[in-house]
């Protein structure tokens, strides 16, 4: 992949979200997704609800995730073959039926039931975050627009973590959990089929004939490193979720939970715009290594333990590298990805940043009550270890000489 063309002139979010498609395939996409955000809250609230104990919500909210996010790779080969509308259609109707079951199953008691359940709807959930990142070369082809999109696209993506849990709040608290689940569908459902019936997903066609199908995703292609540097920054989120908790138990401010995060995301939302926004000299993989070196050394403020206010106005830093970082995994894949894999190859990445998530989540829940800084000290460990494997990778700058251009 070229370094960016500084000549390449910078376009404006008003012109990316007026352009045909845009608009709706960014909604739709997010509002399909937001059962992302709301279902592992709203599975731990029918829980205690229902009487069990937090730590099997927890568990199954865990399960829920864990699933969405080991199937990714599948269903990206499918799109690959078949097109987003065969692959995420299907998918959408049997996550919303998976999800209104749910409050059945747990009122079953049965754990058999209740995992399976929980493990099946997570499976089913569709693939839209692979199906729009596949979609923005087709909408948007030259660089410019198609930059700034993603930028947006990635920008954007804390919105389902914040909206999610206060929706599932508001409807809990109206009508109890167990309506959150059919909120869920509801938004799901709908945000796919309109994302789905837009003319450039439902007109999708395979660039490729099916041997290209067969070809090897890693071998010699430089993708591991992105990979495993993706995981880390899901190592870092899924530390700072349960961070933020022990912060607040710590200074008896509950608020401050839900603050940490939201400030974070923030962050995220202002430094992908302005990442979109502009163009950055450098291939992809070194835009890649210097976000990811700017997420890791925006943590090492809080190894001073400093109070909660000084902890929530801290993480804004780390928070502005978050999305440029998320972009460049995205824009580094899709040069290094062989032809005809790229839904597969997006599918891989998707998982390795679950996957990073819940080993954070679990690690960071056994260490955070032991010492002030563990929080701190994983936080950066997680970072540290993406940019430690990026490092040695730069030589993967290009993609190999067999693989023609994605589409």
């Amino acid at each position: 992949m070229s370094p960016t063309n500084p000549a390449t002139p910078p376009t404006s979010y008003r012109a990316v979200l007026r352009s045909p498609y845009a608009a709706r395939l960014l909604t739709g996409t997010l509002v399909g997704r937001l059962p992302a955000g709301m279902v592992p809250v709203a599975i731990v609230l029918l829980v205690t609800a229902e009487g069990g104990p937090l730590a099997l919500g927890g568990l199954l909210s865990a399960v829920y995730g864990l699933a969405s996010a080991l199937a990714q790779p599948v269903k990206g080969r499918l799109m690959d073959r078949f097109g987003p509308v065969r692959v995420s259609g299907p998918a959408a109707v049997l996550n919303a039926a998976g999800l209104l079951l749910l409050p059945w199953a747990v009122a079953t008691g049965e754990p058999a039931v209740v995992v399976g359940a929980v493990g099946l709807a997570g499976l089913c959930t569709p693939p839209l975050e692979s199906g729009l990142r596949l979609m923005w070369p087709r909408v948007f082809p030259d660089p410019a627009r198609h930059r700034a999109a993603l930028g947006l696209d990635t920008s954007t993506q804390g919105v389902i973590h914040i909206s999610g849990p206060l929706l599932v709040a508001g409807l809990a608290a109206v009508q109890g959990p167990g309506i959150a689940f059919a909120g869920a569908a509801v938004l799901g459902l709908g945000g796919s089929v309109l994302a789905l019936t837009t003319a450039p997903v439902r007109t999708w066609r395979p660039a490729t004939t099916g041997r290209a199908h067969r070809s090897g995703l890693l071998r010699g292609r430089g993708l591991g490193p992105v990979f495993t540097a993706v995981a880390g920054i899901g190592f870092v989120l899924g530390t700072l979720n349960i961070w933020a908790v022990s912060v607040a138990d710590r200074h008896g401010l509950p608020m401050v939970s839900g603050l940490l995060p939201a400030v974070f995301s923030t962050g995220s939302l202002i430094g992908g715009l302005i990442f979109g926004r502009r163009v950055w000299p450098g291939s992809p993989p070194a835009q890649l290594l210097a976000t990811t070196c700017g997420f890791c050394a925006g943590w090492l403020p809080l190894l001073t333990t400093p109070g909660p206010v000084a902890a929530i106005v801290l993480v804004v830093v780390p928070g502005l590298f978050l999305a440029p970082a998320i972009a460049g995994a995205f824009t580094t894949t899709r040069a290094l990805a062989p032809a005809g894999r790229l839904g597969e190859a997006y599918g891989w990445l998707i998982l390795a940043l679950g996957t990073g998530h819940a080993a954070g989540t679990a690690l960071t829940g056994q260490l955070a009550a032991v010492h002030p800084l563990a929080g701190p000290a994983l936080l950066i460990t997680g970072a540290a270890a993406a940019v430690a494997v990026l490092t040695p990778a730069r030589r993967h700058r290009h993609p190999a000489p067999s693989s023609p251009p994605q589409p």
